[in-house]
């Protein structure tokens, strides 16, 4: 009698784990299902025109008597300020004006001889709104170099800076765009698979970048008044059938 019993028991415990494996590949097939989703990026763009230029105009003089270096530094200055008026721009748009003074005799650790004692670096910085009176006198230094005034920069060269400030103003329609142009790409890749597009799962709204409009190597942004104004987003949507 032991023997149909134990059979029983084998039989029941055979459909126990023959039901437990079911429903663990339904459950399976379930979150395979939940975690279907595609993942698009969006693009919006933006041309844009800078809105403020910045623009340091930097002389510098050298020799062996500092009243006379100043003198001529004085005399640049006031053929820069002179230049700048007969362009439109006004002596209040000079917001600062920087003054470095170097004595090579001075420095510890100096070297060799000496040609010209003393360095003195001028910089008078212009700030203004008016891009585009800027871009024109920057184009026109010829009138300073036939006075004798050479002006000098760093790497970067000596030219305005062009800078685009009204980012916040475009940034929640760019978003928009972008999103929208992702829901379009994300809608054809479902229809191509067969499935519907669900809800939005994760969304990362992206990096806005300012670009010089010519996408020309070498040209830096900065020095260009057109600029593009990109953002893209990345979005994932669930798939459903």
């Amino acid at each position: 009698m032991r023997t149909p019993v134990l059979l029983a028991a084998a039989l029941l415990l055979s459909l126990g784990i023959a039901a437990g494996g079911y429903l663990a590949g339904t459950q399976v097939a379930s979150m395979r299902l939940a975690d279907r989703v595609v993942s698009v990026k969006g693009l919006a763009e933006r041309e844009v025109r800078a809105d403020l230029a910045i623009w340091p105009l930097r002389f510098v003089a050298t020799g062996n008597d500092l009243a006379e270096v100043q003198a001529k530094t004085a005399r640049d200055e006031a053929a820069v300020m002179a230049f700048l008026d007969r362009h439109a721009i006004p002596a209040d748009a000079v917001v600062s004006r920087g003054l470095d003074v170097v004595d090579l005799l001075a420095q510890q650790y100096r070297q060799g001889p000496v040609d010209s004692r003393f360095i003195v670096t001028r910089t008078l910085t212009v700030r203004t709104a008016d891009v585009d009176t800027v871009l024109k006198a920057s184009q026109d230094l010829a009138g300073l170099l036939d006075q004798g005034v050479v002006l000098g920069g760093d790497s970067g060269g000596n030219g305005p800076t062009f800078a685009f400030t009204k980012l916040n103003d475009i940034k929640a329609a760019m978003i928009a765009e972008a999103t929208k142009n992702a829901r379009a790409a994300a809608e054809q890749f479902a229809a191509d698979s067969g499935a519907r597009l669900g809800g939005i799962r994760r969304a990362n709204q992206g990096v806005f970048q300012i670009l010089a409009s010519n996408d020309v190597p070498g040209t830096f942004e900065g020095r260009e008044v057109d600029k593009t104004v990109r953002v893209v987003s990345t979005v994932d949507w669930t798939l459903v059938d």
